[in-house]
């Protein structure tokens, strides 16, 4: 049995996993800022009130956790908001960039200590964060900062390979979520979580540092 941290638990591929991983057995701790009624029935250790922008909020959860080891550190939470060339705003930008790329990294360094050799990371990103993929243009603020998320990732492989710890920078497919105004194309995100589970599980030193699809399909940066 392994001991899961996620962040963002409440809702959509956060409450997922805390699902998921819960059925087959694992120890999940559910970070979030205010729980749901959904994620209270799952019967996981819940624990509220937890701003991933905020560092003494971190660090508040950081103490209730104090000599608890995390094997898998997931960092689900999120924001999208809409940036196009025409409606700049630009602390929209500022903010979804704390929330999504800044604050990962410094939750990751808040929580050095809880991990041990054979730990893993898991950063949720977004395929809107590859340059190299980009066809539709727009939506600035949540592209720049996925990218940001991805550089991250990358960053942490290479600094925490010496420690035995591994990174995954995860794309979950189009999930059909509040996030994402729960489009009629979108995967479910039972689906999406399975995959995203199964890249979880084949993560290791080998492959740290890797941009994959929830299907396995490694994504271009």
């Amino acid at each position: 049995m392994a001991t899961y941290l996620i962040t963002g638990s409440n809702r959509g591929i956060g409450l997922e996993y805390c699902k998921q991983l819960n059925q087959r057995g694992d120890e999940v701790i559910a970070s979030c800022r205010s729980s749901s009624s959904e994620l209270d029935a799952i019967g996981v250790r819940v624990e509220a009130g937890v701003d991933v922008a905020s560092g003494q909020s971190v660090l508040n959860l950081r103490n209730k956790l104090q000599g608890k080891q995390i094997d898998v550190l997931i960092h689900n939470a999120g924001i999208a908001e809409f940036n196009s060339l025409s409606n700049l705003d630009p602390d929209s930008i500022l903010r979804q960039f704390e929330v999504n790329a800044l604050s990962p990294l410094c939750f990751t360094q808040s929580f050095l200590g809880s991990l041990k050799r054979g730990s893993k990371i898991v950063l949720m990103t977004s395929r809107m964060g590859s340059i190299d993929d980009n066809s539709s243009g727009s939506s600035y603020g949540y592209r720049m900062s996925k990218v940001a998320l991805c550089m991250v990732g990358k960053s942490l492989a290479i600094d925490l390979k010496p420690n035995g710890i591994s990174v995954a920078i995860l794309h979950p497919g189009l999930v059909s979520t509040r996030m994402t105004g729960f489009v009629n194309n979108g995967i479910t995100p039972e689906k999406s979580v399975e995959g995203l589970i199964r890249r979880i599980d084949s993560l290791s030193i080998q492959n740290s540092g890797t941009f994959w699809h929830a299907n396995g399909e490694i994504l271009p940066w």
